[in-house]
């Protein structure tokens, strides 16, 4: 049993390892487009431990995720130097910042962030905490569209453009590199670090799930009253909850920055948070293999029917928007998804309940 198990892995672990190189034999799209699938996958993992460990239904995780594409937008960009002249004495050339020091910065700011919005919703369930939570997210995004003026912090709906790219053990991965005779363009070597970024989370959720917290969270999901009756503090392991699933939205956004080249508002709407809740549901609440699932399938299944929705678009003679029946079809998906499969695609394993009786 083990033997298979380990031979599933490594060809698993190949198969991750070969899917850019043969991707990018179509050009660099269907790379970009595994690229922020991945990144996807990161910011559902995050969520799957405030939704699917916790039980708490947070609508504006989207927030933590802009926190982190601004924050290193900030350190990685000539834009405070420009518009400061405290950091253009210290700093001339801007801030570039390197990969070390922005990942755990990432991490630390949307967690704190995170407690922020916990500490309030405390006392919430249900209906009142996602209505706290989407207005949070909506706060979020609109301080970042006027932050602008009295200080120009944010650059306001311009948004922040000229973000270095990753420089990896000497490597930038904003270039292509050659080795010997074969080159790897930018997008190839971005998805080796989301990759690896990807597989740091499930372990850490993997751990977290079977812990003594993610077993404190679980009770808490459960029945809130008879985990607080059974000694357990539950007001710090919300806010944990909360914390802890910030900071992988906060190094996600990041990643996103330094990828993109440019953030703005405009890339952090409810809509994406909606979808990012829409992942975890979609995949099986509380399941990492559900949750990936989810996430690889609603990142890559708009764009994949993007091709689809322009035939449709000229056999109806044009009448049709390709953009809104495109996103016509994802929720069609959607919607039979969860009439087929309303625990998702890929749920949790039940335990505790009697097998079935045998038919006679």
């Amino acid at each position: 049993m083990q033997s298979k198990k380990l031979v599933v892995f490594i060809l698993a672990a190949i198969g991750l390892l070969v899917v850019p190189l043969f991707a990018q034999q179509f050009g660099n799209g269907p790379v970009r487009i595994i690229d922020l699938a991945l990144l996807y996958v990161l910011l559902a993992l995050g969520l799957n431990i405030v939704v699917g460990y916790a039980g708490l239904l947070d609508l504006g995780y989207v927030a933590f995720y802009a926190v982190g594409a601004y924050l290193f937008a900030l350190l990685a960009s000539p834009h405070l130097s420009e518009n400061f002249e405290a950091f253009q004495a210290a700093f001339p050339q801007g801030l570039h910042s390197p990969l070390w020091i922005v990942i755990p910065l990432a991490a630390g700011v949307a967690a704190l962030f995170g407690a922020v919005l916990g500490a309030p919703t405390l006392k919430l369930r249900g209906d009142y905490l996602a209505i706290v939570t989407l207005g949070f997210g909506e706060i979020i995004r609109v301080f970042l569209n006027n932050l602008e003026y009295p200080l120009n912090i944010t650059n306001g709906p311009r948004g922040i453009g000229q973000i270095d790219s990753f420089h990896l053990f000497g490597v930038s991965l904003g270039r292509s590199l050659q080795i010997g005779d074969y080159t790897l363009p930018s997008v190839t070597l971005y998805y080796y670090l989301f990759l690896a970024l990807v597989v740091g989370s499930v372990i850490i959720c993997y751990r977290l799930e079977q812990s003594r917290i993610g077993r404190a969270w679980m009770a808490i999901r459960e029945d809130e009253i008879a985990a607080k009756a059974m000694g357990i503090n539950t007001r710090n392991l919300k806010l944990l909850a909360f914390g802890m699933g910030a900071t992988f939205g906060g190094v996600a956004g990041a990643m996103f920055a330094s990828f993109q080249g440019f953030v703005s508002p405009e890339s952090f709407s409810l809509q994406e948070s909606i979808m990012i809740v829409a992942m975890v549901v979609l995949g099986g609440i509380g399941h990492i293999p559900g949750v990936i699932l989810g996430a690889l399938m609603l990142a890559a299944l708009p764009e994949v029917l993007r091709y689809v929705a322009g035939d449709i678009q000229n056999m109806t003679g044009g009448r049709i928007d390709a953009s809104i029946l495109r996103q016509l079809l994802v929720a069609s998906a959607m919607i039979i998804i969860m009439l087929v499969r309303p625990r998702g695609l890929w749920p949790a394993p039940e335990h505790g309940k009697s097998a079935p009786a045998a038919s006679k």
